[in-house]
């Protein structure tokens, strides 16, 4: 089962910010979520669409430039990060999971992926890009058929994994208080991988492994990762 460190160890460190991802990296995590929202000029590595939350800034990110959003604290001093940064620090040394949140222009996106790609900065086998909106899933995946998408829900649909499938999804996340067997044996017999968020509670863990998921997303990866380690899985 593998172990997604949800924006980061984002239960240790400011989230979605250089410290979460590189306390995620050095407990050697399989993978690393992050939340991808659009300013003026850039793509930025956070949450909300509104800066109040997690930094010392006010209004909605979209309506800065990067250089603007650079001076905000993000916590502890933590400038936020953009896309940029993300591949520089993670490349590929784990799977980067890109959850598209308030994120316009994808065909920019579309031109930043090609580009990292070509230079090496990601690998097709460790990037998956999710989201709630299965539009926008769609249309990358129609730009860039080599791009691993995640289709996010947070119920159980009348069709199971169907809606993933016919997305072309390499896997489907999952909210694990919705999650069943019958659910997770629709999604493997359809080829996709079942991820579930979030699990940080040794209960839920431990339920998650009954249940045979692929992976989990978790605010505290190293102590998941203990947890499992003395499950023997």
């Amino acid at each position: 089962m593998k172990i997604f460190a949800h924006r980061g160890a984002s239960g240790n460190f400011p989230e979605n910010t250089h410290s979460a991802i590189n306390g995620a990296l050095d407990v050697e995590v399989d993978g690393i979520e992050v939340d991808l929202q659009s300013a003026k000029d850039d793509y930025v590595i956070i949450h909300d669409s509104w800066l109040d939350r997690t930094t010392n800034g006010q209004g909605k990110v979209s309506d800065y430039f990067l250089s603007q959003l650079k001076e905000f604290d993000a916590g502890n001093g933590e400038k936020i990060p953009n896309l940029q940064d993300l591949f520089n620090w993670v490349g590929t040394k784990a799977i980067i999971n890109i959850e598209l949140k308030h994120t316009t222009c994808l065909k920019q996106l579309k031109l930043n992926l090609e580009k990292n790609l070509a230079q090496g900065n990601i690998s097709k086998q460790k990037m998956i890009i999710s989201s709630y909106d299965h539009h926008q899933l769609k249309w990358i995946k129609q730009q860039l058929p080599w791009l691993r998408i995640g289709a996010l829900t947070s119920s159980i649909p009348i069709n199971y994994a169907q809606f993933a499938q016919e997305l072309n999804a390499f896997s489907i996340h999952i909210d694990m208080n919705f999650i069943n067997n019958e659910f997770v044996l629709d999604a493997k017999k359809r080829g996709l991988k079942v991820y579930c968020y979030t699990v940080d509670k040794y209960e839920d863990i431990k339920r998650m492994h009954t249940l045979k998921v692929d992976g989990i997303f978790t605010n505290y990866p190293a102590n998941t990762k203990n947890i499992l380690q003395q499950l023997n899985l």
